[in-house]
């Protein structure tokens, strides 16, 4: 973080590295059993949300959206549904996978200004561009990212009670 040129960014560093640290954070201690229980009607399970996490967050705002970096926008297509983790993956495999693409994200985090202007924008996807500079992807990340440990969190206490920084 510290390689970071704009203090806005930083901020929003700081703020998107609580938000990663919560995704790891409410999963720790839970089995692989746990981790792929569907927890609710639509079948995700926090295992295929981190993996998400990973894949269509973290790799694809970053690498693709921010720097367009060509292999990750090809690698696009090779996921179909980044949500189904298969029974052969192994769970520390994709908790890894998490963290790596967060230390790449940083890497291009620190080295690109709030305003800089998107090198890629997936309008196949989206349509027309509903996010123009790298600071509206980082906003974006952070609030799709708590989002998503919000989801964590309802997860984990179906799962086995646990909740997330409770005083008791």
């Amino acid at each position: 973080m510290s390689g970071t040129p704009d203090p806005e960014v930083r901020a929003l560093l700081s703020f998107l590295d609580g938000q990663r640290r919560h995704v790891l954070g409410i999963l720790d201690g839970l089995d692989a059993e746990a981790l792929r229980r569907p927890v609710l009607p639509s079948g995700w399970c926090c295992l295929g949300l981190v993996q998400h996490l990973a894949l269509d967050v973290e790799r694809f705002w970053f690498r693709a959206v921010t720097v367009g970096d060509e292999e990750v926008i090809k690698a696009l297509d090779e996921v179909d549904d980044a949500w189904q983790v298969g029974h052969d993956v192994p769970v520390a495999d994709v908790l890894d996978r998490y963290r790596t693409e967060t230390r790449l994200a940083d890497t291009v985090i620190a080295a690109t200004a709030a305003d800089t202007p998107l090198a890629w924008w997936p309008q196949h996807l989206f349509g027309e561009p509903h996010l123009h500079t790298f600071r509206d992807v980082l906003l974006h990340v952070i609030t799709e990212t708590a989002c998503h440990a919000c989801h964590l969190d309802a997860a984990r206490e179906l799962i086995d009670g646990r909740r997330w920084l409770v005083l008791t």
